[in-house]
């Protein structure tokens, strides 16, 4: 890796340095693509489908919720740099972005520390299910900057299997902590180091793919070197990762960071949290007859891109009536699929969809 080159998409090179082997590979139909999934003959990471073009109605409710949530963003994104900042002290706080839900959070994140005199490094690293972190990739970022001031940035947390497989995958390696520092935005199930809050809210990036994500695909396990990513340049024309960063940032310039207090973790409200939400995954698998979890995607984020990218089977709102969940409705309604209200059923989150058992 001696002659790699980091690239940034869509980004700016001070905001984000890709730590990925763009790559070519031929589309798998979705409906193929999960009948593989579930027999074990292929694993998800080794497939892509081609990413859909989003419909007027699809930008429409992007841009609404940028309008809405990029206030909220702005805070939400200082709080958590006022946090790292105290937590770190003079360590220079290096970011590790999970591609390719935590990367606008890590970009959002880049910029508000160096706002605030911070230094700071952010990449964009693969972690995949079952397969673990990029360790190359790993190597590449610890061989610059060492362990102490690394942290690991996701969008917001489901059910906790990426927390799952970071403790796996830094088991064996010297210099990180016991429990992970994932920072996320919103952590429902309660299994991240730092949030800024436990709420399943309408995250205008949660809801969009390559275009809010620099333009790249979600990481491709590759036997040898980094893990792969395609360039989806057939979505050029939607491209929407600048814009939400900068209209954050726009908001930010008008904040008092000094009236902003920093994050602080609840550790008895994530153990409720996190035991709440084993059960929600518990109850739905035995009711809806599902062998494997895998095939339950809880929160607006994950249930929205379960109906984009899967085949589902079911999708559970707690109101259809939530504006919050008004694109997974269009989305869902689009594919013919029924949508059930089943209120507090679903806890703490205000949707999920079910993957259907496709053998």
């Amino acid at each position: 890796m001696s002659d790699f080159v980091p690239f940034s998409g869509s980004y700016l090179p001070e905001d984000v340095h890709f730590l990925l082997q763009p790559v070519e590979m031929a589309m798998t139909p979705v409906d193929q693509k999960e009948q593989l999934i579930q027999s074990g003959a292929r694993h998800y990471s080794e497939m892509l489908s081609q990413e859909p073009e989003p419909t007027p109605s699809h930008l429409d409710l992007f841009a609404r919720a940028l309008d809405q949530g990029a206030g909220r963003l702005a805070k939400e994104v200082s709080m958590l740099a006022l946090a790292l900042i105290e937590r770190f002290g003079d360590t220079p706080i290096v970011l590790a972005s999970l591609v390719r839900a935590g990367v606008p959070l890590g970009v959002m994140l880049q910029q508000t520390l160096r706002a605030m005199g911070k230094e700071s490094y952010h990449y964009g690293i693969s972690i995949i299910r079952d397969r673990g972190i990029d360790s190359l990739a790993l190597d590449w970022i610890e061989a610059r900057h060492g362990t102490e001031g690394i942290v690991f940035v996701d969008g917001w947390t489901g059910k906790g299997a990426i927390t799952g497989e970071l403790i796996r995958s830094l088991n064996n390696r010297p210099g990180y902590p016991a429990q992970p520092r994932l920072v996320v935005l919103a952590d429902p199930c309660g299994c991240s180091w730092l949030a800024a809050s436990d709420d399943d809210w309408l995250i205008p990036f949660g809801i969009m793919g390559a275009p809010v994500s620099g333009m790249i695909s979600r990481s491709i396990w590759t036997s040898e070197g980094l893990h792969g990513c395609v360039q989806c340049d057939h979505l050029a024309q939607f491209e929407c990762s600048r814009l939400l960063v900068d209209t954050v940032a726009q908001y930010r310039a008008t904040l008092n960071t000094a009236a902003l207090e920093p994050c602080t973790q609840d550790a008895e409200r994530k153990a409720y949290l996190k035991q709440q939400s084993e059960q929600v995954v518990s109850n739905l698998a035995e009711k809806y007859q599902v062998a494997s979890i895998n095939r339950i995607k809880p929160g607006i984020a994950e249930a929205t891109r379960a109906v984009l990218r899967r085949v589902p089977d079911h999708v559970l709102v707690r109101t259809v009536d939530d504006p919050d969940v008004a694109l997974l409705v269009y989305l869902a309604r689009e594919k013919g699929l029924t949508i059930t209200e089943v209120g507090d059923e679903i806890g703490q989150y205000r949707a999920v969809t079910i993957i259907k058992k496709v053998l």
